[in-house]
Formats: C-alpha cells, structure tokens, sequence
C-alpha cells in the first residue's frame, strides 16, 4: 500500500547524498546523445560568447555584439538553466550557501575564466563542446584539445604547488559563508526550490506550445539543462578534476568517471553519425557527421587547449564546472564565469582573427577521423587512448609516480 513516507524516502535518496561520479557520467552521457538528435551535442563556450556579446551589445560595443538574442541561442539557455538546475539541487541537498572566497582567490577564478574564454575561443572548444561532445564526436581536433587541456593542467598545477610554498599570502585572507543551508530555519530553501522548477517548467512549456521547431527545440534545452544542472551537482561531475588529480593527488576516481561517460557518448554519437541520424534539417548526412568536428586540427586546438588547461585549474573548474559551482554559490566561479564571458566575445573578435593569420591552414583543418581511418578503425582509436588513459591513471593511483601529493 503506498505511503507518504515512500516519497520523502525517494526524495532523500536523490538530494540526501552524493552521487557516484559515474552514475552521473553515464545520465550525462544519456543526455548529450538527446541533445545530439535534437540538434546538436553539449557544449558550453558558445553559451559564454553569446551571454558575453549581447552583454557589450547593451553597453554599446557593438563591435563585440551579436543578432542572436540569449532567448534564441540554444547553449547560452543551456548555460543558465544549468546553473539554475544546480542551484535547485543546492537548495534541496541543503548544499547552498554563498561561499566567499579570500580576494586572491576571487582574482584567481577572474583570470582562470579569461583564460579559458581565450582557450576556448582559440582551440575551438572547451572541455564539454571540445572534449566531452568532441572526442565521441571522432573529431580529430578534440584530440589534440584534449591533450592541450592535460600540458595546461600539468603546468597550472605546478604553478599553484609553487605559489603555496613561495606566495602563500596570495590565497589567505578573509572569508565568509552567507546563507548556509545547514543553519537553522532554512525550510525557505527547499520551497524555494520547488517554486523554481514549477517556474522552469512554465517556461518549457511557453517555448514548446508555440509550435515552431525553433521554439520546441529551445525549449526542450531549457528542460535538459535543469536535469544537466541537477545531475552535475549531484554527482560532483568534473572534467577538470579528471585532468588534474592523476597530477595531484593520483585519485583515479574522477578519470575513470569520465572514460566510462566519454565511452557511452562514443557508442550514442557514432551510431547516430553511422546512421545519419540527427536533426539537421534538410542538410545532407554529411552535416550530421561533422557536428562537433572544428578547423582545428591540430596545432590550433593543442594551443587553445593548453590556455584553457592553464585557466580551469586556476579557476577551479572548467566551463561546465564553473556553471553547476556558481549554482551553488562558489563566489570564485561567479568571478571565473564573468572572466569567460567578458573576455570569449574580445578573444573571439581580436585574438582568434590573429591567431588564424599565423597558423597554416594545414595545422587547423578539419579533420573527422573516418575519413581517414573509416567507422572502425576511428572508433578502436578512441577506445584505445581510452583505454591507455585508464591504465595509466590506474598505475599512478598504486605508485603515485607523477602525483605531487
């Protein structure tokens, strides 16, 4: 017989501990193959540049502005609804608060975003659109971002190791946490919580009932993002951490979290791109192979990936991470998600043109491995990086021979 208490329980399973890292990789996974039908794979930079351009837009720079409003861009409504889902799931879990960092701190996540709104704008991609969409995507691009993303974090890392030794003033200093979710009469938060989602809903619903395949498409975004928003925070899903803990702290938890994730997108996107499955409109098949394959192969995305490895690990978070922390109320990812936002439009409309100038176009063309290497023969290769990647953090974890701590 079914009893009142059979929903609290299923609601204090979901918001009353964390989540496995791998659970929430796969249900991320699941989704960004929905995303890929809908109409395209997850991404996040292309969000911060469209946020960042209709912010100059409004100031008056429309030099650095867009056509494309933020109600019309489809990762820019990805980007905030994430946060927006993130920030539910902190008041549910009790897991919000206003965490104020020391003002180094805060000047670290500033410089960490800018960085990557360079890297990203540069390399073509982030660690979501570059890595996470663009290795199963068989992008060969993605897999020289991916490894720029590893050089940056590895340099970054040693910096940091550095500074506490040499300037350990720089991360010291005052701070604060405002509004725990812990302390007492805080009932307000988990309300608050429900009334967003019935406002996220309304929203869906207001795109999806105009009947348009722009607006249903939007609003099915809308929808996904507070899922993304709620299973990121959950789960603790971070890709920055899979770069940088072989090289920290030797964990093998967040790496294998992310090759068992990477692995179900690879089987979801190369049966999709197989198949020719996936909404292009009337474009050819052709259009849905190269859906997150970039002119950036190779050099272009190893240099883009090596600034954007620099920033998410003196930020603290890549570009998704920084989403779902500032939705709990990290001050320093609020920082870090401003510094992505000013500086992608500027990286975009002054640095990229630059650096395309320098570069022959043979170092950042595009390449989709099975033109190449055809379905198989590009699909044994990521298995096997996958493969050697889980092997060799899995080897580091038992001798923690490039581990710093």
């Amino acid at each position: 017989m079914f009893k009142k208490g059979v929903l609290k329980e299923l609601f204090d399973g979901l918001f009353g501990k964390t989540w496995p890292m791998w659970v929430g990789g796969i249900l991320l996974a699941v989704l960004n193959i929905l995303l890929f039908v809908i109409k395209y794979p997850w991404g996040g930079s292309g969000g911060y540049i469209n946020i960042g351009q209709n912010l100059f837009q409004t100031l008056g720079a429309k030099s650095l502005g867009t056509g494309t409003p933020i109600s019309l861009h489809t990762v820019a409504l990805l980007n905030i609804f994430i946060v927006l889902g993130a920030f539910i799931s902190s008041l549910f879990s009790k897991e919000f608060s206003i965490k104020v960092a020391p003002i180094g701190e805060l000047v670290k996540g500033l410089i960490g975003g800018a960085l990557m709104g360079i890297g990203a704008t540069v390399g073509i991609g982030c660690t979501i659109g570059g890595f996470f969409s663009g290795v199963p995507a068989l992008s060969g691009g993605a897999l020289f971002l991916s490894l720029g993303f590893m050089l940056g974090t590895f340099v970054a890392l040693r910096y940091l190791l550095w500074e506490m030794e040499a300037l350990p003033k720089i991360s010291m200093g005052k701070s604060c946490t405002l509004i725990p979710g812990t302390g007492k009469k805080t009932g307000w938060q988990r309300w608050l919580g429900w009334i967003l989602i019935a406002v996220v809903l309304y929203i869906f619903s207001n795109y999806t009932a105009k009947g348009t395949a722009l607006s249903k498409i939007l609003g099915w975004h809308i929808f996904i993002a507070l899922i993304l928003g709620i299973i990121l925070q959950r789960s603790r899903y971070c890709i920055t951490r899979a770069f940088r803990e072989p090289f920290m702290t030797g964990e093998a938890t967040a790496p294998v979290a992310i090759i068992i994730s990477v692995l179900v997108v690879l089987i979801g996107f190369t049966v999709l791109k197989f198949f020719g499955v996936g909404n292009a409109g009337e474009t050819a098949v052709r259009a849905i192979e190269m859906k997150s394959v970039y002119a950036n192969f190779w050099l272009r995305a190893l240099i883009g990936g090596f600034i954007f490895g620099l920033g998410m690990t003196v930020a603290g978070g890549c570009a998704v991470g920084t989403l779902w922390r500032a939705g709990e109320g990290h001050v320093k990812l609020w920082m870090s998600a401003l510094g992505f936002t000013i500086m992608a439009p500027i990286s975009k409309t002054f640095i990229v043109p630059w650096i395309t100038k320098i570069i022959p176009e043979s170092l950042r063309s595009k390449l989709f491995l099975p033109d190449v290497l055809g379905y198989t023969g590009a699909v044994v290769l990521i298995l096997v990086i996958l493969l050697l990647w889980y092997m060799f953090v899995k080897w580091n974890e038992k001798t923690g021979k490039f581990s710093a701590l």
